[in-house]
């Protein structure tokens, strides 16, 4: 796949899990909460989609910015992913435990997939 893909995932990502410190941002802060919210509306898909680029991207080369966006994927679906039969449980876990670093994750992301668009 292309690292243009990865870097927007992670771009989308980021401003979903800083929806909550967007604000504080002097100039842009108002208008990049708001997209934050209406991406906000689809964050469980988000992260499905997110999930499947990562494996995609995985498969080919494993890079920061795929592992950043598999923990990305993970913490936005966790309502989906904790519905799976097997691993369900222990995933909901693994998103909880990480959930309390949403916003360093999503500064990182934020920073990654700027990168990785350049």
């Amino acid at each position: 796949m292309n690292t243009m893909i990865v870097g927007l995932m992670l771009i989308v990502g980021g401003l979903v899990l800083l929806s909550g410190v967007l604000y504080l941002i002097p100039a842009m802060g108002k208008h990049l909460e708001k997209l934050a919210k209406f991406l906000g509306a689809f964050q469980a898909i988000i992260g499905v989609i997110a999930v499947i680029v990562a494996v995609i991207e995985m498969l080919d080369d494993v890079t920061l910015a795929n592992i950043f966006l598999l923990i990305v994927g993970l913490i936005l679906a966790t309502s989906i992913m904790s519905a799976l039969p097997a691993v369900g449980k222990y995933i909901a876990k693994l998103t909880k435990a990480l959930g309390a670093f949403q916003t360093l994750i999503g500064v990182i992301a934020l920073v990654l997939g700027i990168v990785e668009l350049l």
